[in-house]
């Protein structure tokens, strides 16, 4: 019984400050200006791993009268009338909180991995041969470089580039940027 607008596909680390994350605010904000009254979010984490950013975000949500529902936990955070849901502040806290935690158990056990293996003699890096020149990746970003060049943001080259079918991510983006000093 929900019309989707428009789908927003972020390929980011939940890890990422809120304001790093183009995807997610370019959602709030199409929200905002098309009068959006409900955010579809497949799960709590998706919109942070900070307890603090994802009531942030979810403050603004409630603030702009945007409703915020959580796939996953199958919860909505305002009432069908529009109102607060009290609890809800309390459950998304606890929620973010254990997202948090998970992301720290996640960083321990790959800072413990790498120790491991390093104690145990095993080479970490890129293998050798495997980063590109400076001029295979002008040959390969062409695109992003026009982009860019043209004054484009990161957000606009990401769009540009995705719409024409050219596989990319921000981070490529952001890093062929400073590379190249566009």
């Amino acid at each position: 019984g929900i019309e989707v607008l428009k789908v927003f596909s972020e390929k980011i680390s939940g890890a990422k400050r809120n304001t790093e994350r183009l995807v997610l605010n370019e959602c709030i904000s199409y929200a905002e200006a098309n009068n959006v009254g409900l955010i579809l979010c497949s799960e709590g984490s998706r919109l942070g791993r900070s307890t603090w950013e994802v009531l942030e975000t979810i403050k603004h949500c409630i603030d702009k009268k945007i409703d915020v529902y959580l796939q996953k936990e199958n919860i909505h955070v305002l009432r069908d009338d529009g109102s607060i849901d009290p609890m809800m502040a309390v459950y998304i806290s606890c929620l973010s909180m254990a997202n948090e935690f998970e992301r720290e158990n996640i960083k321990f056990r790959l800072n413990s991995g790498r120790k491991l293996a390093i104690q145990k003699g095993v080479k970490m890096g890129r293998k050798v041969g495997s980063v590109k020149t400076k001029e295979q990746k002008e040959v390969e970003y062409r695109d992003i470089i026009k982009c860019l060049k043209k004054g484009y943001s990161v957000a606009s080259t990401y769009a540009i580039c995705t719409q024409k079918g050219v596989k990319c991510s921000v981070s490529t983006i952001k890093r062929v940027k400073k590379e190249f000093d566009l």
